[in-house]
């Protein structure tokens, strides 16, 4: 057994102060990522911060109408909230879709956002994994990556990010609070999660002992609509092969706001930009979703085993776009 010291914060200040920034110190949630991966010996910190007593377990709404979600909402709240459920639909679905009942019960929004690729190589300590001990290889190349990326990887890693609330967050442009021993600062979900470049292990650009405090979301076009669709091996408690989250705003016949981003083709969720950007002033129809769509996923490259991922990923955005027009 492994000594581990464990801290119950009061307050974020008495958090962060605690944490100070130490590689062997980790912030606690609902556990359902970290303490799995503390069991496998990934992760083996020597000191605990429980956050989950910290006021950060609200969701409110501002005099803008942005919606802001408290770090340590656990997801089934966060997917049953009426504000969630009626102004960003999507993501009760992403949060709905993922995991069981009991570990959404557990899970938190802050925690969602952090945790760890799936990828079996990185929870086998006998294998070579550059995310989880750098230089030392990435076994999946050669071996088993029918779920791996397709879209942004790197001779380093070609791991996917497993979050389906961060995809749908990706599509919202929502921002993420942090607090650290630098102070405070926002960052955006899009720019959050990294690429793995050459240095697979950075997740994200969380600086050493920040704390997730809030996640904001910024209020969508009136009559905006927003879907969250899933492709899995089985029909739940599985993570995406393919995702995407959508927001559609079509007037007068026009395409006048276009969000896209897609899950479980990167190592990051993936924001089609160029897809938007086609779709912007188009007419609605099967025909620009699929050729907008299309030249997003031009800049994929599929694996030895995992090219089936470009046509469902690019099936699975027609029809999701295709629902959010109004005469669908």
């Amino acid at each position: 057994m492994k000594p581990v010291s464990y801290l119950r914060a009061r307050s974020v200040q008495e958090a962060a102060a605690a944490h100070g920034g130490r590689a062997e110190a980790r912030y606690l949630g609902g556990g359902t990522n970290l303490v799995d991966l503390m069991k496998l010996g990934v992760e083996r910190p020597e000191v605990l911060i429980d956050v989950t007593r910290l006021p950060l377990d609200t969701v409110e709404e501002r005099p803008d109408g942005t919606v802001v979600v408290g770090a340590t909402v656990r997801n089934s709240d966060l997917a049953a909230h009426p504000l969630i459920r009626e102004r960003h639909p999507l993501l009760s679905q992403a949060v709905l879709s993922g995991a069981s009942g009991q570990l959404r019960n557990m899970a938190t929004t802050g925690g969602n956002l952090l945790q760890r690729t799936r990828c079996a190589y990185f929870q086998d300590l006998s294998k070579p994994c550059n995310k989880r001990v750098p230089g030392s290889g990435c076994a999946a190349i050669d071996g088993v990556h029918h779920d791996h990326a397709v879209l942004g990887h790197s001779p380093h890693c070609v791991a996917t990010n497993p979050s389906d609330l961060s995809v749908a967050l990706a599509a919202l442009d929502a921002v993420v609070e942090l607090t650290g021993p630098g102070g405070h600062r926002s960052v955006p979900v899009t720019e959050f999660h990294r690429l793995p470049g050459e240095r697979p292990e950075l997740d994200t650009v969380i600086r050493p002992g920040e704390l997730i405090t809030a996640v904001v979301l910024p209020p969508l076009p009136s009559g905006a609509l927003s879907r969250y669709r899933k492709a899995r091996e089985r029909a739940s408690y599985a993570f995406a092969l393919a995702s995407v989250a959508a927001v559609l705003h079509v007037e007068d016949g026009e395409i006048r706001h276009a969000a896209l981003a897609f899950g479980g083709l990167a190592h990051r969720p993936w924001r089609a930009r160029r897809a938007e950007a086609a779709l912007l002033g188009a007419r609605p129809g099967p025909d620009v979703f699929a050729r907008a769509v299309e030249t997003e996923l031009e800049a994929a490259r599929p694996l030895r085993d995992n090219a089936y991922k470009v046509p469902l990923a690019r099936d699975l955005a027609t029809q999701v776009l295709g629902s959010l027009t109004p005469t669908a």
